[in-house]
């Protein structure tokens, strides 16, 4: 295994520790190989809650510069969503670069097995976009430190499920606090993405007697989902943020909740799946509390899947991931009754939140 390849240049250099001032990364690792054609960057955000623990996304990114900007932002919100919840676990995030479809092997993974072990625990890799409990079994068989293995080897298997419920309450809760109960009977959602989780999330909707558009780039995905279900239509990408509904459920990639889409948006309420949702978390943040939309922070409520993760590690219980992930309703109506106490946005309020348990939790390991 070739580790730190790629040579940077001194700007990128600047660039990247001029990040590392702003998001205050313990780690960010770099590995090459090959043979196998594997490209693929760690990074570790906060480990004093824990070990950092976060998925390993496959991407085919237009180059290493987003690749980069990707694993910072998704480490850094697996700390939050880690804190958040209550688990003992800090936070990171993988991606790997490169088409899925070409590169997936055993040895493959075998490979990016071995780089793992050898951050001897500080990270634990886990299933994320374009990868699978098949591809986690791999990786177990070079490293210990891997959630998501598959139930035959006394793996949680895929945490699809779980996330899509949390993000399900999430959604409730989110309606309680604006329409003064959580019925999602008729209630109008759109939910952008319907992979894994936005196809459970989907089912849920739809089983409550919501009205759901949904969209994707997966046509096939989209006409098994409008065949299951009477009351899910599909939309184009292009006009769905121009839709007059309640609910709008980001489950796809990140960064979709921005200055063009706000300006659209004919909302209540957001709340979905998707990581790192608020292209900019400040100034979006702000203009959706401005705009009176309230938003659910993505990695409050769609923490099942870490939840999920994080019992694989302390020994696996299927209803125990369950009943852990149902704290997300009250949690999500705490930090909306916290955002309105201290007149702030419910993404700054829920990062607030977090920070507190991480650096309660460092005092007493400085202390003597």
């Amino acid at each position: 295994m070739q580790t730190a390849q790629h040579v940077l240049s001194q700007s990128e250099t600047i660039e990247i520790f001029k990040t590392f001032d702003t998001t205050e990364h313990e780690n960010l690792v770099f590995c090459y190989d090959k043979p196998t054609g594997l490209k693929a960057l760690i990074g570790i955000h906060n480990t004093v809650l824990g070990s950092a623990l976060g998925g390993t996304r496959f991407y085919n990114y237009a180059n290493e510069a987003d690749a980069i900007t990707d694993v910072l932002r998704l480490s850094r919100g697996m700390t939050y969503k880690a804190a958040i919840s209550g688990i003992n676990l800090g936070g990171g995030k993988a991606v790997i670069i490169g088409d899925p479809e070409k590169l997936k092997s055993e040895a493959f993974w075998r490979r990016y097995g071995k780089f793992v072990e050898s951050l001897n625990g500080k990270y634990i890799t886990a299933e994320d976009v374009n990868t699978n409990s098949q591809d986690m079994e791999y990786i177990s068989l070079q490293t210990k430190h891997v959630a998501g293995k598959p139930e035959h080897l006394g793996g949680g298997g895929d945490p699809s499920p779980v996330t899509a419920y949390g993000v399900y309450l999430g959604i409730k809760a989110s309606v309680k606090a604006v329409y003064g109960n959580d019925s999602l009977n008729e209630k109008k959602i759109l939910v952008e993405g319907i992979g894994s989780v936005g196809s459970h999330l989907v089912e849920r909707l739809a089983a409550e007697g919501a009205k759901v558009f949904i969209t994707d780039i997966n046509q096939f995905k989209i006409k098994t989902l409008t065949a299951k279900f009477p009351t899910v239509e599909a939309v184009k990408r292009e006009t769905s943020h121009d839709l007059d509904v309640d609910i709008y459920a980001p489950c796809a990639m990140g960064a979709t909740v921005n200055s063009n889409s706000i300006s659209r948006l004919k909302c209540h309420i957001i709340a979905g799946a998707a990581n790192n949702q608020l292209e900019h978390e400040e100034q979006h943040g702000n203009m959706l509390k401005e705009k009176r939309i309230l938003y659910a922070p993505d990695f409050l409520i769609n923490a099942g899947g870490v939840i999920n993760c994080y019992q694989e590690v302390v020994g696996y219980n299927r209803e125990q991931s369950f009943y852990r992930t149902e704290k997300i309703y009250d949690r999500t109506l705490e930090i909306f009754q916290k955002a309105k106490d201290e007149n702030i946005s419910t993404h700054k309020a829920a990062v607030k939140l977090a920070e507190e348990r991480i650096q309660s939790i460092a005092l007493i390991k400085t202390k003597k």
